[in-house]
């Protein structure tokens, strides 16, 4: 199924993006759940699946993570089933994501569903990622507070909330409604019956993430093993005082490590092109040989992309789940990079050099691209 979205995009950017929440009204028209409560439910089983039960009775709040056996101890009210990365496991909810690329590629994270019970929802919390929250079938209410400092909590070990706060946004979310949500403003949802919701999150690394992430990378590739120098070492009247300007020596021989373009956008590549969650990686067998993929692409036959499989592109070097693809066939490259189907006409000359084709064939017998129609 395609998804398609009644947004100004440009409008949105400059007035919503990052800064004001806001309800988009049948932001889908005349939508259609891709996944049933049941189907939600048996992914939730899954043992690759990340998933969570959230319940609330006499004000406790319990957390239970999965994959569940049984949900035949649930009341009927008062509790929800989330469901992380679900586009990684199931196609068509993959299809809900495909309207918000109007935002990059490397922003976008995963599909969050949750199935909620009257009364179900985690309390008021706030998150530090932009998210679209789409209403599949069944009735919601969402309210949303202004950004603010506030104090968090933990009624439970797993689960962080907010204290009470006024709403600027009090709505009754009805199928095909989206709420978009910047970082920071608090908010909570519960239903008023059974209720789908889908959530499209977003991904906002953090300083600190970056910097483990770069100093892993600097040593796995022995970088940065040059040593502070000091040949015209000042004098001071304190041995023990370190100078300012050797602190900016220090500081500038640590920056000269990240300050290396190649090396930064290497490491970018891998770190951001890597998924969060567990994909649905199913290599085929026997593996493809590279004529064999020339010959079902050429039949068309086509390509289509692993759900959830995150595909970057930084100047003319693109990279699939944290490996560099390199090849003189920068177009070829483009639309690998940015077309979830891949076609004959599409990668056009570049199937007919063989080092492409092989690295097109490694690609599929990793599993993450496979021959059949996106659904």
């Amino acid at each position: 199924m395609t998804y398609q979205l009644d947004l100004n995009w440009p409008d949105f950017i400059a007035r919503y993006w990052q800064k004001r929440p806001v309800v988009l009204k049948r932001g889908f028209k005349n939508f259609v759940d891709p996944i049933e409560p049941d189907e939600l439910a048996g992914l939730a089983m899954e043992g690759d699946v990340d998933s969570r039960l959230v319940s609330h009775q006499d004000g406790k709040w319990q957390v239970g993570h999965g994959p569940f056996e049984s949900y035949d101890h649930l009341g009927e009210n008062n509790w929800s089933l989330l469901v992380q990365a679900v586009d990684h496991w199931h196609e068509p909810s993959a299809a809900l994501m495909r309207p918000f690329r109007f935002l990059p590629d490397w922003r976008i994270d995963d599909l969050m569903i949750s199935f909620s019970v009257p009364g179900g929802g985690v309390g008021p919390h706030l998150d530090q990622y932009d998210v679209f929250i789409i209403q599949g079938t069944g009735r919601r209410r969402w309210r949303v507070g202004e950004k603010v400092a506030m104090k968090q909590h933990c009624p439970h070990p797993d689960l962080l909330q907010v204290e009470p706060f006024d709403a600027i946004i009090d709505e009754e979310m009805e199928p095909g409604d989206i709420l978009y949500i910047p970082p920071g403003f608090p908010h909570e949802g519960y239903s008023l019956e059974n209720a789908i919701n889908y959530s499209v999150g977003f991904r906002a690394p953090s300083g600190r993430e970056l910097i483990s992430g770069f100093a892993d990378y600097v040593l796995s590739n022995e970088l940065g093993s040059y040593r502070f120098t000091d040949p015209d070492v000042p004098a001071r009247d304190n041995q023990a005082e370190i100078l300012p300007e050797e602190i900016d020596g220090i500081r500038k021989m640590m920056l000269d490590v990240v300050n290396q373009p190649e090396q930064f956008n290497q490491w970018f590549g891998e770190f951001i092109s890597q998924s969060r969650h567990e994909l649905d990686v199913a290599p085929p067998e026997p593996p493809y040989q590279p004529d064999e993929i020339y010959d079902a692409l050429q039949q068309g036959d086509p390509l289509s992309r692993l759900g959830g499989l995150r595909v970057v592109q930084i100047g003319h070097a693109v990279f699939v789940n944290g490996e560099k693809v390199e090849s003189p066939h920068r177009e070829a490259l483009k639309v690998l990079a940015s077309q979830h189907t891949l076609s004959a006409d599409a990668l056009g000359a570049a199937l007919d050099d063989p080092s492409f084709l092989a690295q097109l064939a490694a690609l599929v017998n990793c599993g993450y691209w496979y021959f059949g129609e996106e659904e």
